[in-house]
């Protein structure tokens, strides 16, 4: 979760797809929006381990656009392939 959170803030959409599970993976990621968010912090409400190859995880991310703050609550679902956790859904709260 902070790797992806680190991508946004760094506008890496290479790597959010790669890390993003193939199901529901989008085409392309646009992270040219202008003016750019200005990415605050990031908070890890609750962390849940489903099972062995499922997770959850909620947060609070806080940024800003020209100034005014925002903040995105979502629960997000990760799934392990190979080792690997993948991001494959999330509910915006």
């Amino acid at each position: 979760m902070r790797s992806r959170y680190s991508a946004f803030v760094m506008r890496d959409a290479d790597y959010l797809l790669k890390t993003w599970h193939p199901d529901t993976r989008p085409q392309t990621l646009l992270l040219d929006e202008e003016p750019p968010p200005k990415w605050l912090e990031l908070t890890i409400k609750r962390t849940a381990d489903i099972d062995e190859q499922h997770a959850e995880v909620e947060f609070v991310a806080r940024y800003k656009i020209n100034g005014r703050a925002f903040r995105m609550h979502e629960t997000s679902r990760f799934v392990r392939i190979d080792g690997r956790w993948f991001y494959r859904e999330g509910e915006l709260k």
